[in-house]
C-alpha cells in the first residue's frame, strides 16, 4: 500500500502530463504483479464492489475521532470529500501494517461475506494501523471515488514505457470483459492468450467537433458525409459462433438487444462493426427518438412487449474486422465498400442498415444537409476522411463531429447547491425554472458552462440570497436568468414541467435580462411539439 500511495500523491501534486506518465511508469516497473494489475483494473473503472455504504463510514469516523457526528457532517462540505474528511478527523495510528494494496483490497471484499459487526472491526483496525496518506487511499477503496488525474489513456501509455509493448497493442489488450480475478499479469499484459479475446472489441474511434470552417478540410470528395444519430455507439463483435455487443464505455450490452442475435445468420465469422444502436421503425425505415430507446438502457434482459414497441436495429459505421483480419489500417473507402456489400442484400428484417452517404458536391450542399437535421431526428453530421484508418481514441483531422447549434432557452436559477472536491466551497449545481403564468416551474438541472469567476461569482451572491435550506440545496431568491443549452427534449412523467432535457448546460449568464422575461412553459411545450 505504501507504495500506491505514495503514487497516488505524486499523481495528484502535478498537472504535468509527463510527470504522471514517469511516475506510473516506474510503479509499473518495480510494484507486485498483483498490485500492478489491481491499479490497471482502478484506473479503467473496474473497482472492487462497495464493501460499506457512506452512512456507516460517517458514522464509524465519527466515533472513532470522539466527535458528534453533526461535527463529522460540518466538516464534511468543507473538506469536499468523504475519504479525505475521514483521514483528517481520525486519530494517529497505533499500529503498523506492510500490507500490500491487492492484500486490502482482498479484505475488503471479504467484508461481504461478514456481519456488520465484524465490517465495522475490521474497517477500525485498518484505520488504526495506516497512516494518514495510506489511510486516505484506503478510505478510497471503499468508496470507489477516485479522482486521480490519470485518463487510461495516459495509464497506457505508461505501461508502454515501462513494458516496452506498443501503446495501440495494450490500449486492445486493455478492453473488454476481464476483472484481475480473471486474468494475470503475464496473461494481460505480457502474453496473452488469443483465444482468450472471442468477445474483446476494439478501441473505439472518436472525433472532435469540427473547428473553423469545413472548406478549411479540402475538397468535399475527399470526405464521407453521413448522420449523426442519437442513439447508443456500439461495437457488435461475431466470433467463435457468438455475438458480443460493447458499448463506447465498454459496457457489454449483449443480452438488452437479444435482436442482434438473427446477425450471426447474415453476416461471416470474424465480423466486428462500429455502429449506433437505434430504436427502429421498419415499416417507415427511419429512426425513433432516443426516448423510444431510453426504456431498454439499463435492463438486464427485456420482455417481449418492449422489444414490440421499441426494436433496435444496429446502423453501421464501420467495419473493424472481417472474416477474422483487422482492417482497422485499410482507408475507410476500402472498409465502406466492404461494409456496404456486406449489407446490401440482407432481407429487411435484419436487424441492421449501412448508415447512408449525405452526398454533395459542395461543401455548401452539406450545410444545407446539416440544417435540416433535427427533422429527421439526427444531431447533424459525422465527416471521415475516405483515406484515413480508423485509429483509437480521441483525434483530430480525419473525422470530425459537426452537430446543429443546440437548442436554448432562458431560465430563472430557483436552487442551488455545492459541488464536491474542488468545487467544494462553491455552489454549482442549479435548478431552473420557467414561467407558467405567474409562477415558476422547474424544468430542469445543469452545473457546467460557467468559469471558475462567474462561480465564484454566484456562489457570493447565493450565501446573501438564500430564502430556506433543504439539507444541501438553497432555496434562492429568484432573479438570475441564465441561458440554458440542451440537444433534445422528450416528455417526462417524472417531472413537474412535463418535460426532460438531454445533455442541459449553461451557456451563459444573462445579467442583461429581467427574470420577467425568462422563457415560459408553453415555450417548451412548442419545443416538444417540434423536436420531441
Amino acid at each position: 500500500m505504501k507504495a500506491f500511495a505514495a503514487l497516488f500523491t505524486t499523481l495528484d501534486q502535478t498537472t504535468k502530463t509527463g510527470l504522471k506518465t514517469a511516475a506510473l511508469a516506474e510503479y509499473f516497473r518495480t510494484a507486485p504483479e498483483n498490485d500492478r494489475l489491481w491499479t490497471i483494473a482502478l484506473l479503467s473503472g473496474r473497482r472492487p464492489r462497495r464493501a460499506v455504504n457512506s452512512t456507516k463510514l460517517r458514522e464509524w469516523a465519527a466515533e472513532r475521532a470522539g466527535i458528534p457526528l453533526w461535527l463529522f457532517e460540518a466538516c464534511y462540505p468543507v473538506v469536499g470529500d468523504l475519504s479525505e474528511t475521514i483521514a483528517l478527523v481520525l486519530p494517529a495510528p497505533e499500529k503498523q501494517s506492510d500490507k500490500s494494496l491487492s492484500e486490502w483490497i482482498a479484505m475488503l471484499r471479504g467484508l461481504e461475506a461478514v456481519d456488520e459487526d465484524a465490517r465495522k472491526a475490521a474497517i477500525l483496525a485498518a484505520w488504526d494501523a495506516l497512516p494518514p496518506i495510506e489511510r486516505f487511499v484506503f478510505n478510497k477503496l471503499i468508496t470507489g471515488g477516485w479522482r486521480m488525474g490519470v485518463s487510461q489513456k495516459l495509464m497506457t501509455r505508461a505501461l508502454a514505457q515501462a513494458t516496452d509493448i506498443e501503446e495501440a497493442e495494450l490500449t486492445h489488450r486493455l478492453m473488454g470483459e476481464w476483472t484481475p480475478d480473471s486474468v494475470t499479469w503475464q496473461s494481460l499484459i505480457e502474453a496473452p492468450d488469443p483465444t482468450a479475446g472471442l468477445s474483446r472489441p476494439y478501441p473505439f474511434y472518436l472525433a472532435y467537433q469540427l473547428d473553423g470552417e469545413p472548406e478549411d478540410q479540402g475538397p468535399v470528395k475527399d470526405w464521407l458525409a453521413e448522420r449523426k444519430w442519437d442513439g447508443i455507439r456500439g461495437q457488435l463483435i461475431l466470433r467463435g459462433g457468438e455475438r458480443y455487443l460493447w458499448s463506447r464505455g465498454e459496457e457489454l450490452m449483449t443480452e438488452r438487444f437479444p435482436e442482434f442475435a438473427a446477425l450471426l445468420d447474415y453476416l461471416p465469422d470474424g465480423t466486428v462493426i462500429d455502429g449506433e444502436v437505434l430504436a427502429y421503425d421498419k415499416e417507415q425505415e427511419a429512426p425513433l427518438s432516443f426516448n423510444a430507446l431510453q426504456p431498454r438502457i439499463g435492463r438486464k434482459t427485456v420482455p417481449k412487449k418492449l422489444l414490440a414497441e421499441a426494436p433496435c436495429i444496429l446502423m453501421a459505421y464501420d467495419l473493424l474486422e472481417w472474416q477474422g483480419e483487422d482492417m482497422r489500417q485499410h482507408p475507410l473507402s476500402e472498409r465502406r465498400a466492404i461494409l456496404e456489400s456486406a449489407i446490401s442484400g440482407l432481407p429487411k428484417e435484419a436487424p441492421i442498415r449501412i448508415s447512408q452517404k449525405v452526398d454533395a458536391e459542395t461543401w455548401d450542399d452539406l450545410r444545407e444537409a446539416r440544417a435540416i437535421s433535427r427533422d429527421l431526428g439526427a444531431e447533424g453530421l459525422m465527416l471521415k476522411r475516405l483515406s484515413a484508418p480508423y485509429l483509437a481514441g480521441r483525434k483530430k483531422g480525419d473525422w470530425w463531429k459537426w452537430k446543429v447549434d443546440p437548442l436554448t432557452i432562458d431560465a430563472v436559477m430557483i436552487y442551488a447547491q455545492a459541488g464536491s472536491g474542488r468545487r467544494a466551497t462553491l455552489y454549482t449545481d442549479f435548478t431552473f425554472a420557467v414561467w407558467d403564468g405567474p409562477d415558476l416551474v422547474p424544468f430542469t438541472k445543469a452545473y457546467s458552462g460557467l468559469t471558475d469567476k462567474e462561480f465564484a461569482s454566484i456562489t457570493a451572491w447565493v450565501r446573501k440570497n438564500t430564502l430556506e435550506r433543504y439539507g444541501p440545496v438553497r432555496q434562492v431568491k429568484p432573479h438570475h436568468v441564465f441561458e440554458i443549452a440542451f440537444e433534445g427534449i422528450q416528455a417526462s412523467a417524472r417531472h413537474k414541467s412535463g418535460v426532460a432535457l438531454r445533455f442541459p448546460r449553461m451557456l451563459r449568464w444573462r445579467k442583461d435580462k429581467p427574470m420577467e422575461e425568462a422563457n415560459t412553459l408553453d415555450d417548451l411545450k412548442q419545443m416538444l411539439e417540434q423536436y420531441g
